[in-house]
């Protein structure tokens, strides 16, 4: 991994650690700057080895949230498992040629199947959460929150993006072109969002999908030029991220308060024509 490489893990985890909102936390993280310097530095082909390379990304994820909250393994082992899991599925994914259209089809049916179960097990979590006093004491009966605290230490941190660095040089002979989408700064995000990281998985999950598009975009492009297949790619990305998170709402019809909505159909009719009323 290259020192520009190094800079921009430790900005983008930089950014992250200071967003409070997951949400926005996972959209900063899939913004797709370490793919684009991967393709810039080391000249990859995009496949569909590599469009399958999402779902790899989302396993990552998978396995740390899996292993840390639910097999209460401490969160460097679970980064380790994370990664494990993902070069396991790169060694499979270059063992065999994978086409793109075929690719691009099963991702996109996945995502489908991923936002559906998703969606069906959307629990308490999602929903708003309780209102808290103007003098900031908790509400009669609430449990007492813990406050939240940043991750490691600067010195740790520093450490972590070394070795993290490290990691990605020496797998770099054995991923090959699946160093595109390699998790450089998800082992960092993942210690930084421990605490939130089922819900930061469910939002990276969702925008995967603007990752399909901004590979797609590069895989039809990659032949014109270098520089139209990332222009591309981003375009893509892009229009994706905006159909995913800007959605066409319909507005809603304001209503006084002090006068009910008005009456629709045969009963509203005989109520305007009854008799002894001034029309």
């Amino acid at each position: 991994m290259t020192w520009s490489a190094v800079l921009l893990v430790t900005a983008v985890v930089w950014a992250v650690s200071l967003i409070r909102s997951v949400r926005l936390r996972a959209f900063v993280y899939s913004l797709p700057l370490p793919m684009t310097l991967a393709l810039v530095t080391t000249g990859h082909r995009v496949d569909g080895a590599q469009l399958l390379g999402v779902l790899g990304l989302n396993l990552f994820f998978v396995t740390v949230a899996l292993t840390h909250h639910r097999w209460r393994w401490p969160i460097l082992l679970a980064d380790l498992a994370g990664v494990a899991v993902y070069v396991a599925l790169s060694a499979v994914l270059l063992a065999v040629p994978v086409p793109f259209e075929p690719a691009l089809a099963g991702s996109v049916l996945l995502w489908l199947a991923a936002m559906a179960v998703l969606r069906r097990r959307a629990g308490p979590s999602d929903a708003a959460p309780a209102p808290v006093p103007a003098d900031g004491a908790p509400s009669p009966g609430a449990e007492p929150v813990e406050p939240r605290r940043d991750g490691l230490s600067a010195p740790a941190k520093l450490a972590v993006i070394f070795v993290g660095a490290l990691l990605t040089g020496l797998l770099g002979q054995l991923l090959r072109g699946m160093v595109v989408t390699f998790p450089y700064s998800g082992v960092l995000v993942a210690i930084e969002a421990r605490r939130e990281l089922v819900e930061f998985s469910r939002h990276f999950a969702r925008n995967s999908l603007a990752l399909v598009g901004f590979l797609t975009c590069y895989h039809y492009l990659q032949d014109v030029s270098p520089g139209a297949a990332m222009a591309g790619g981003w375009a893509g990305f892009a229009l994706i991220a905006a159909a995913l998170h800007l959605p066409l709402r319909r507005p809603r019809r304001v209503t006084r308060p002090d006068r009910p909505a008005p009456r629709s159909g045969p009963a509203a009719w005989r109520t305007r024509t009854s008799p002894g009323r001034p029309h």
